[in-house]
Parts: C-alpha cells; sequence; structure tokens
C-alpha cells in the first residue's frame, strides 16, 4: 500500500519526484496534522571558516560547475564566491591578507555558474540572486537531488513563482552523483566542476576521514562525497576540494586534524586531490608523497607541524634535510584572526551571512555557551564565572536567556548551579 502524506509547510519542487494522484492507494491532508519541517538552525560561522571559504572561492573558475554541501565551511564557499564577484577589490585584498607574497588577482563571475549538487542548500538561492549562480544547463541553474535548511529557505521556495521555480530541477540522486545515463549531456553540463565537500580529518599523504573513527563509532554517512570525488577524476577539468580545519578544541586540548596515519579512511590516498584549510589550500593531485606531504604540512596548525614533520622523516618519506619554508611557520589562529580583522569590522564577514532562524535571546545565549565550552577545557576556570553569576545583579536580558534555557525555576542543586554559570557566562 503506497500512502501520501500533505504538509502545507513543504514547498513542492517539481521535478522527476512528481507521481500523479493515481499512483497512491490514500492521500491523507489535514492542516490540523501538518508538523514542523525539520530545520537545522545555522550555525554561527567563525574566521577560520571564513578563511576556509575564501580559499575555496579562489579555486571556483568563471563558467564552472559547482556542488557545495551544508555547514559553516559551505556557508563560507558560498559568501566567497559572492564576495569574489559584488565586493571584488576586498575579495583580493583578504587573499593577499591570507596568503602574504601573493600577487595573483581573481575576478568576478561574468559567465556564472551552474550548480549539479545532491543537496540543494539555501546559500544556491543567494548565489542565484548574487548573479554567481546564472549559466544555465538544460534549461536550469541547478540539478539537486533533495533540499534541507533553515525555516526561511522553506518560505523561499514556497513564494517562488512558477518560472523561478522552473529553473532548480529536481532530478533523482543518482542523476546528480553519477555519469552514468545521459553522460554526454552531464558531461557537456559539468564543466569546470568543483565538488566542495568537509572532512573531519586528513593524513600528510593525502587520505581524508569524513564519516567515522578508527574505533569503529559512526559519525556519519559518506552520502554523495565519494561520487563527487570519483567524477572530479573521471570529468576532463573537475576538482574535488575537500575542506578540513586545521585543528579542533582548544587549550590544552588543541588537537590537530592534519594527521601522519589515521585507523580509518573514507577518501583513500589514490584519490587525493585537493585539500583546503583556514591556511591555505594543497594540491595533491599526481605528485609524489613527499611532495604532498610538504603542501600538507604548509597548511598544518605550527603548533604541530614540526612533531609531523619528524614522523615524516622517521618513515623516510621526505629528506632529512628539509625544512617547512618560513611562510608557512606562521600558520596561528592569531593570524587568520589578523588577516581578517579589517574585513571583519567592515561587516562582509557576518556571523550568520544568509541568515537564522535564532531568536534574539537565542543569539545572546550563543557566546555564552561558546564560552562555557571553551573553559571547559580547565574545568577549574569556570569558578570565576560561577561567582560572577552569583554576585552580579539580575537584569532583564539575563533574566530572558535564563528563562529560553529553561532554568527561571531551577530546583536541583545541579540546575542552579548551570543558572549561575549561565549569568556569570553573559555577564563576561
Amino acid at each position: 500500500m503506497l500512502v501520501a502524506e500533505v504538509n502545507s509547510e513543504l514547498p513542492f519542487m517539481p521535478g522527476d519526484g512528481d507521481l500523479p494522484e493515481s499512483a497512491f492507494d490514500f492521500v491523507y491532508e489535514n492542516t490540523k496534522t501538518d508538523f514542523p519541517l525539520f530545520a537545522p538552525p545555522k550555525q554561527p560561522v567563525p574566521l577560520t571558516a571564513y578563511a576556509i571559504g575564501l580559499h575555496v572561492a579562489t579555486l571556483v573558475e568563471d563558467g564552472g560547475t559547482i556542488q557545495i554541501g551544508i555547514g559553516a565551511e559551505g556557508d563560507a564557499a558560498a559568501k566567497g564566491l559572492i564576495l569574489r564577484h559584488q565586493e571584488n577589490a576586498a575579495f583580493n585584498e583578504m587573499i593577499a591578507a591570507l596568503n602574504p607574497g601573493t600577487a595573483e588577482k581573481f575576478g568576478a563571475y561574468d559567465r556564472g555558474l551552474y550548480g549539479a549538487s545532491e543537496m540543494l542548500v539555501d546559500s544556491f538561492l543567494d548565489l542565484i540572486e548574487a548573479g554567481v549562480v546564472k549559466r544555465e544547463a538544460e534549461g536550469a541553474l541547478l540539478h539537486g537531488g533533495f533540499f534541507l535548511g533553515p525555516k526561511n529557505f522553506y518560505r523561499r521556495l514556497r513564494e517562488m513563482n512558477d518560472a523561478q521555480r522552473a529553473k532548480l530541477q529536481m532530478k533523482a540522486i543518482s542523476y546528480v552523483n553519477q555519469l552514468y545515463g545521459d553522460e554526454e549531456k552531464k558531461r557537456a553540463a559539468r564543466v569546470k566542476a568543483r565538488f566542495i565537500n568537509n572532512g573531519m580529518m586528513a593524513t600528510l599523504l593525502g587520505a581524508v576521514t569524513s564519516d567515522g573513527l578508527e574505533n569503529g563509532l559512526v559519525v556519519s554517512g559518506v552520502g554523495g562525497q565519494y561520487n563527487f570525488v570519483a567524477q572530479a577524476f573521471a570529468l576532463e577539468d573537475a576538482r574535488s576540494v575537500i575542506c578540513v580545519n586545521a585543528t579542533r578544541g582548544s587549550g590544552a586540548k588543541t588537537l590537530s586534524n592534519i594527521r601522519w596515519a589515521y585507523g580509518h579512511t573514507t577518501i583513500p590516498r589514490h584519490l587525493r586531490d585537493i585539500v583546503v584549510t583556514e591556511y591555505g589550500v594543497a594540491d595533491l593531485r599526481g605528485k609524489s608523497d613527499e611532495d604532498v606531504i610538504a603542501a600538507m604540512l604548509s597548511i598544518t596548525d605550527s603548533r604541530f607541524q614540526f612533531e609531523l614533520l619528524q614522523e615524516a622523516k622517521k618513515n623516510s618519506k621526505i629528506p632529512k634535510d628539509y625544512e617547512i619554508p618560513a611562510a608557512f611557520r606562521g600558520n596561528t589562529p592569531e593570524r587568520i584572526a589578523k588577516a581578517l580583522a579589517a574585513a571583519k569590522e567592515r561587516g562582509l564577514l557576518p556571523d550568520f551571512p544568509f541568515g537564522t532562524d535564532f531568536t534574539e535571546v537565542e543569539l545572546r545565549i550563543i557566546p555564552a555557551l561558546q564560552l562555557l565550552k571553551q573553559k571547559l577545557t580547565f574545568p577549574l576556570s569556570l569558578i570565576p564565572v560561577l561567582l560572577r553569576g552569583l554576585r552580579d545583579p539580575e537584569n532583564a536580558k539575563t533574566e530572558e536567556c535564563v528563562e529560553r534555557m529553561g532554568l527561571a525555576d531551577a530546583a536541583s542543586l545541579k540546575d542552579k548551579l548551570y543558572r549561575a554559570l549561565l549569568r556569570g557566562a553573559l555577564s563576561a
């Protein structure tokens, strides 16, 4: 039995998924049982993600094709493309600040890009409005498999007119993720393709970990990542771009996401292509292990470069006398913050480049929770925050946040401590 359930909030996106009413045994439609669509809230885009996104934007050629995913790095890459197109001088200034000594300039998108993405994310709508995605293939600006995003994204899709909606053609996942079937048309459309995805870790030899840990813990599905990597090698002028934050954690618990080796692999070293961190771009395709290691070290956080270099030397993968060039020995968060400070102050790199579903109260809570998370590295550092929360006088804005977190009527000692910590963090 096949049953269709109608949800009035769900945008109807025509395409290959269309089924006639006669295909269903029952169609259930009742606005009283409509449920809110799953809408993951936008996360703030930190400067490290912006640095990654700006580097990625230098790799996307005019007249090309783009695939992009969900998350802060994806939003940053989309914003980077828009800045390159609409604020070209400022974009090139940021690239020069991130890469001292680089004189290359990157132009705007005159011919524009075409989208071929498994997931249609909300930033594609902004890329279309900005005039970045404007190259059509088979009458469409974008072919996608499914869509997911914040509430505002669904509203924008619902409010599109038929002509606008027709430019976003929903296809089978196999259509977007594979070249098989209508291959000649797909190859003609997907010129200069840049498939942009995220990884959790990468090794010095170019392997990428994206879906699980070496202890067997599954973090996510591989999704279309492998498919797009394979396409990058199957298409004549395409590239796979994997974005990896150089580090994770904070304080004494900061760890490098660039490892010598790791016990789980999503994308193997023989499919290594381009890896981007906040510190730059490592072009690995077709290079020897020695050159790959040197390139990966150049985009590694400097706090971990020496140890990784020694490991490579110990295993005879790089000459004993090799030294990391001076230009790459200052890979620190402080350098990134300094390089992008002026652009941040000018409002070019907002925390939420494509808006947010968070309320004003929730936006005040976010940095407080981030502060508490950071201080958890050294639990004793929470004591001054706790004392501040117990000492400082209450105010209306703070209590709005306390109520939003469900701590206004705290009864247990634990909840009272949480409330005091929240008040202290908000005050700080």
